[in-house]
């Protein structure tokens, strides 16, 4: 058998189609959307066909532009300047065709850049948070890209500016840093950068009474580090060419990298590893995982040669974490049947799982969240019903209460302390809203104490505004959570545009938190939606199983569902919808151009997962083995493959009217590499039957996050606006 472009049979096409007679009737009434605001374009680029092809379970697929794919990938991630010159000059004619489009909107795009940054206070500060002696916190200044590490003595005294990253970056057309990490004696930090974009982290050491770098330079690195509790080293995670972290090694101080010790290795390619601390420094704690199935193993802080202690052996479907509580570990796990999670505990010198108890038990549709373990108190996060909560509980008696808030929708954030012994932490809260405000929090007088809201200094009232979450139908009857955000003198009769924003992949939970930089089309009479679609975690564990693998169409169809709820309520109207999403959000997007194009009249897809059968067919890519568990396996399971063929947007581009899509990538991106979204605007426009343009931008210095500084972010956001807003005529 042999399939071109349309592979298989589109099982998730025909789902659709097929769901009830108002959705067949309003697929054949589609009417091509305005293209008025793309005229007098030149040429869109044509690369060139070069027919490869693959033969998988008896099937043989034939694919035009898979010379878009760098053999020198891997060198080229680290060098960018090595690319195949054939690939550099299509991808630069691409730039060209897009910047051509976008053109009329440059004035626009100023605007709202100015707009956005006008809305951040720039020489801000967070609040610093205490651990010793120090407090430790992280600031911006005026015009500065990059933050500002600093502490301050705990007693009063003068700022120490540990990291200055914009000193770090200057002369670097990326570089984006991984934070820092101090020695528990506070008399070093360890700190990493990546300047290529490619997520391969060098590290370094620096003395924070000189204020200078160590000789130490340990380079191909996951970013993080966890000292060991003397301070005389530290353990990190290496990467491998693939951009694997499969070996954890210990460095001392004033050594070679070449004299690092090997602590674990990970042979599995299936699994991510990592490294940690804990609050107390009596633990390393090596965490091992792929999207359903972790194991953990500890050693003692104190004691860089010992031999790290499995806690449980893996088993497919189970997972596990551990947070140090003194002579125990608290263990938040899915086992025996827990789908939502429970919290265990278990002594620290016998952790196995023969040996733990149960502390908070498994209820179904309350789903936990993380785990946090002080002297006094035991805090958990839990989401039910779409909303989180925060709840304490008195490790003494027992006594539980919570922190919540009354808000129709919000999102609470956790930050602890990086002390064991208090008996404060603190959090944070906003709405789509109120700006974002942090707490301190005393667990045993339960008082609040407001430190800080963050300000919007061009202004903001919140009662010009209106946050609300709809539930919208899904075809089997679900419903699917969408917030809102708008104007109150916003006409809610159909004439308003929409950006409808989705993601619905690895049981990430959208929040509805304070965004500044969508006031932006909000005050332009846009309907900001969030569509909280499966895939994620916002209704539980089981909303997440219900949008992956074999049901993953389920996470397209919520999205559509979606979009026609807020067509039918007269929020919008289709025409008016522009759909964005990023990454797995952006195969959301090219699944539902596919699916459903008449839907929408426009679609943004930032660093899309659009190639899905090719990459998870490749074994060499970075994250295809540890992928497997959310998306199949279509290497061993013909099953899978016809899954994953049947909906993956590159294999399912067919002849129909495209609206409008803008495609964004980064050239050093590990994560969803170049080449997908490449090939795909070029399948795009050689099949699609409408006059729609696709534009396809490319950061050639940058890779799956985009531009490193802070203010460079908001002008490609200004940029992805600029197209939304020029489609739906108000630009």
């Amino acid at each position: 058998m042999v399939f071109g472009p349309a592979c298989l049979d589109q099982p998730s096409r025909r789902l659709y189609v097929e769901g009830t007679g108002s959705l067949r009737a309003s697929l054949i009434s589609f009417q091509e959307p305005s293209l008025s605001a793309f005229k007098n374009l030149p040429s869109a680029p044509v690369a060139d066909k070069r027919p490869v092809t693959d033969t998988r379970h008896g099937v043989t697929r034939s694919d035009d532009y898979a010379w878009m794919r760098d053999d020198n990938w891997q060198a080229m991630f680290k060098d960018p300047s090595t690319l195949d010159p054939a690939i550099r000059a299509h991808l630069e004619a691409e730039n060209f065709y897009q910047q051509a489009a976008m053109a009329d909107t440059e004035e626009l795009q100023k605007t709202l850049f100015a707009e956005m940054r006008g809305r951040i206070k720039e020489d801000d500060s967070s609040v610093p948070s205490p651990d010793g002696p120090w407090q430790y916190g992280v600031r911006y200044v005026t015009g500065g890209e990059q933050p500002k590490y600093f502490r301050v003595p705990r007693s009063g005294g003068e700022e120490q500016i540990m990291l200055d990253g914009d000193k770090e970056a200057e002369g670097k057309p990326y570089f984006r840093l991984a934070g820092t990490g101090h020695s528990p004696d506070h008399a070093a930090a360890v700190w990493g950068y990546d300047d290529k974009g490619s997520e391969f982290f060098t590290l370094k050491v620096r003395d924070l009474g000189t204020g200078e770098d160590k000789a130490d330079l340990v380079e191909n690195t996951g970013g993080g580090a966890a000292w060991s509790a003397d301070c005389s080293g530290f353990f990190y995670t290496a990467v491998d060419d693939n951009h694997r972290p499969s070996k954890i090694y210990h460095h001392r101080i004033g050594t070679s990298q070449s004299d690092d010790v090997l602590i674990h290795e990970e042979t599995d390619t299936g699994f991510f590893m990592g490294v940690s601390g804990t609050r107390l420094n009596d633990f390393i704690m090596i965490g091992i995982n792929d999207h359903e199935t972790s194991e953990c193993w500890v050693m003692p802080a104190n004691d860089p040669q010992a031999r790290p202690r499995l806690v449980a052996q893996r088993k497919t479907g189970v997972e596990y974490s551990l947070d140090e509580g003194g002579d125990v570990f608290f263990i938040l796990t899915n086992a025996d049947g827990a789908k939502d999670f429970k919290i265990m505990q278990a002594p620290v010198g016998a952790p196995e799982q023969a040996n733990w108890s149960e502390v908070v038990a498994h209820k179904p549709g309350r789903l936990i969240l993380s785990v946090s373990a002080y002297r006094n108190h035991l805090v958990w996060m839990e989401r039910e019903n779409g909303l989180p909560r925060i709840v304490i509980q008195d490790r003494t008696t027992g006594e539980q209460h919570a922190i919540a808030f009354d808000e129709e929708a919000y999102s609470l954030g956790f930050q602890g302390s990086m002390e064991y012994d208090t008996e404060t932490v603190r959090f944070s809260y906003s709405s789509m809203t109120t700006p974002s405000e942090l707490y301190d929090y005393n667990m045993t007088t339960r008082e609040r104490t407001l430190l800080k809201r963050d300000e919007v200094p061009s202004g903001h009232a919140p009662e010009d505004y209106v946050t609300r979450r709809v539930m919208a139908p899904a075809l089997d009857g679900e419903l699917v959570p969408v917030t809102l955000l708008y104007r109150k003198d916003t006409p809610l009769d159909g004439s308003a545009p929409c950006l409808l924003y989705g993601y619905g992949s690895y049981g990430i939970a959208i929040p509805a938190s304070f965004n500044t930089n969508c006031l932006s089309l909000v005050d332009r009479g846009f309907v900001y939606a969030i569509a909280h679609i499966r895939g994620g975690k916002e209704k539980g564990f089981a909303w997440y199983e219900d949008g992956k693998r074999g049901k993953k169409t389920n996470t397209f169809t919520d999205f559509i569902a979606a979009a026609r709820y807020l067509a039918e309520h007269k929020f919008t109207a289709h025409d008016r919808i522009v759909a964005q999403g990023g990454s797995a959000g952006g195969m959301l997007m090219g699944a539902v151009a596919n699916m459903a194009p008449e839907a929408f009249g426009a679609i943004i897809a930032a660093v899309p997962f659009v190639d899905v059968l090719n990459t998870m067919l490749d074994d060499t890519l970075p994250l295809t083995p540890p992928e497997w568990p959310e998306w199949g396996n279509p290497v061993a399971s013909l099953e899978d493959y016809r899954t994953i063929a049947g909906y993956s947007p590159y294999d399912n581009v067919t002849a129909q009217p495209y609206p409008p899509i803008l495609a964004i990538a980064g050239l050093t991106d590990p994560r969803v590499t170049y080449w997908e979204p490449a090939k795909w605007v070029a399948r795009l426009r050689e099949i699609s039957t409408s006059n729609a343009p696709v534009l396809f931008k490319i950061n050639m210095a940058a890779g799956h996050a985009g531009a490193s500084g802070r203010f460079q972010r908001l002008e490609e956001i200004a940029y992805e606006y600029a197209f939304a807003l020029k489609v739906v005529g108000k630009a």
